[in-house]
């Protein structure tokens, strides 16, 4: 049996459902992290080869928040140049779900205080006020960039109305829409 498959076995003898699909997402994460390094050093983890294009030199921490909890990662660190996993994004420890739930919630008048019971509901491990200014500030300036586009050519544009008459139908009198499109 490899030692993946160990792994796996490992994970399926935990407790919770919660904690199973925390360290599952873990584990896939680890394996996706592997093969892109893989490609990029030209070697897997521990694999001499001379076709090697760069060596490893240990790995970082970084807490992962996603809907099933908080995922410590370790993200392999390279000698010459960087790597940075492809399923983040750089100086965001929230995944897109998270953050859209947040801006979601603070579109529909949630106080900043009230964002955080909701994250921890979720099952991340909280968030800050400022933290959830910071991600709301990023909406107000992509709705700013939009209200304040520019607005050139020929715009076709449909104007709907409806009033209700009475009319006879069928020998009873009825209430019947009369709708005008421009």
């Amino acid at each position: 049996m490899t030692e993946q498959e160990t792994a796996l076995r490992d994970l399926l003898a935990k407790g919770t459902d919660a904690s199973f699909l925390r360290e599952m997402i873990g584990f896939a994460a680890e394996r996706l992290m592997e093969l892109e390094v893989g490609g990029m050093t030209g070697a897997a983890h521990g694999e001499r080869s001379p076709d090697r294009l760069v060596q490893r030199n240990g790995y970082r921490q970084r807490d992962w928040e996603t809907r099933a909890g908080t995922v410590e990662l370790r993200i392999p660190k390279l000698r010459r140049g960087s790597y940075f996993p492809c399923f983040l994004e750089p100086r965001r420890t929230a995944e897109k779900a998270l953050v859209a739930v947040i801006q979601e919630a603070y579109v529909h008048g949630v106080s900043t205080r009230a964002v955080d019971d909701l994250v921890q509901a979720m099952g991340a491990s909280g968030i800050s006020k400022s933290q959830v200014s910071r991600l709301c500030a990023e909406l107000d300036e992509r709705v700013g960039a939009f209200l304040s586009r520019p607005i050139e050519g020929e715009w076709p544009y449909l104007w709907l109305d409806a009033t209700y008459v009475r009319v006879r139908q069928a020998g009873r009198i009825v209430s019947v829409a009369a709708t005008i499109a421009v």
